[in-house]
């Protein structure tokens, strides 16, 4: 164990991470000479949390990296699809599926689990959020919320989720982009008073670094942002960050610093606002008049989807558990519509609803463990989430 109560890279690749029956299960396997008996297992979801229509699925790069050099084959969905829980016949939705000998992988059940169950569920409540900003900015501000060690995860699939950009530095690092905040009310009180902060900000900070007031430290909102505009050349935004015991109506709190800046000749000042957001709270602020949001406990702490990974096939022959579709499955998407398909048969491509032809919309990542596919980008990743959330609601 190092200094801080976290796995490391290490213990995760030697599945240390692992539920202990897993590892009874391999014991008690190899006992029998069972461990080399070839299986399929896919991973599927039954409902979504919080009656979501869609999720987008996040974290299948680490599960890529953790089975390479097994001796496996792994198909999944792109990482960032938007996916449904279930197809519109009823049948549970396969984002991805392993196949090999059992033992290679029966230890790796629960991490595996844990990359897309975490991620998908930041990557999905970014996405509600963002689209619930309408085409306004959201920023991720949520890895205070968690243990730090989960900083680069929580960072990674809100960027791709289709946050703007992301507060942490480590986060910022693993996502190739530069770090974005404002500043905290500690510069002001440390400062002694607002503007004596707003200037020194303006004069300390490189010019690349956006210009951001934070306006509710000590006096009124719309007091402090006129000082703001006074004080930091170049403002582009007021950041109102009210506590819960003075912010009564937040919609009207930003109506009310808007009106301010624009009487006085600053409608290119924008209104960013922060704490206790939501999707639903975003989209109210945003149709009160708010340019953008900092949106983190919601994100950081996102409800998991809970991904099962369940055998569906041994030695050739369809089985499963009760609950679960026996068999090899291949999963479809209409290019259009975005509805998907499973079918039994890979050569018999379905229709959509629409009437077009839909396509086979999984990757084979890795075959007996070798990497077939390069790592993308996360802003390629997240392109693609934004592409797909167009005309979708939350």
């Amino acid at each position: 164990m190092g200094k801080f109560f976290t796995a490391n890279d290490e213990d995760i690749q030697r599945g240390l991470t692992t539920d202990v029956y897993f590892q009874r299960t391999e014991e008690i396997l190899g006992s029998r000479g069972l461990l080399g008996v070839h299986t399929l297992a896919e991973f599927t979801v039954a409902s979504l949390p919080e009656s979501w229509p869609w999720a987008v699925l996040c974290g299948t790069e680490e599960m890529v990296r953790m089975f390479e050099g097994k001796d496996v084959d792994l198909y999944a969905l792109p990482e960032g699809s938007v996916f449904t829980a279930r197809t519109k016949k009823g049948i549970k939705l396969p984002v991805a599926r392993i196949e090999g000998p059992y033992g290679q992988y029966c230890s790796f059940e629960a991490p595996a689990l844990g990359f897309i169950c975490y991620a998908s569920g930041v990557a999905t409540k970014s996405a509600r959020c963002k689209l619930a900003a309408d085409g306004r900015s959201v920023l991720s501000f949520g890895v205070r919320r968690m243990h730090p060690a989960m900083a680069p995860v929580i960072d990674r699939s809100s960027f791709i989720g289709g946050c703007d950009g992301v507060s942490s530095l480590k986060g910022a690092e693993v996502v190739g982009t530069k770090a974005s905040g404002t500043m905290p009310h500690s510069l002001v009180i440390m400062m002694g008073d607002q503007r004596a902060a707003f200037r020194a900000y303006g004069e300390t900070m490189d010019p690349s670094v956006a210009r951001v007031a934070l306006v509710d430290t000590f006096y009124d909102e719309k007091v402090e942002a006129m000082m703001a505009v006074e004080e930091m050349p170049g403002l582009q935004a007021v950041r109102l960050d009210t506590p819960g015991s003075r912010r009564g109506n937040m919609a009207d709190i930003v109506r009310e610093v808007r009106w301010e800046l624009d009487l006085h000749g600053h409608p290119e000042v924008g209104v960013f606002v922060t704490g206790g957001l939501d999707e639903f709270k975003v989209k109210e602020l945003a149709a009160a008049g708010a340019n953008g949001f900092g949106v983190g406990t919601s994100i950081s702490n996102a409800p998991t989807v809970d991904f099962a990974m369940d055998i569906v096939e041994k030695d050739g022959m369809p089985i499963a558990k009760r609950g679960k579709f026996a068999g090899r499955k291949y999963v479809f998407r209409c290019p259009d519509c975005l509805e998907y398909e499973v079918t039994l048969d890979r050569n018999a491509p379905p229709r959509c609803s629409c009437g077009k032809e839909m396509r086979w919309a999984e990757v084979k990542v890795l075959e007996k463990g070798r990497r077939l596919v390069p790592e993308e980008r996360a802003d390629h990743i997240r392109e693609r989430v934004l592409q797909q959330l167009k005309g979708m609601s939350i």
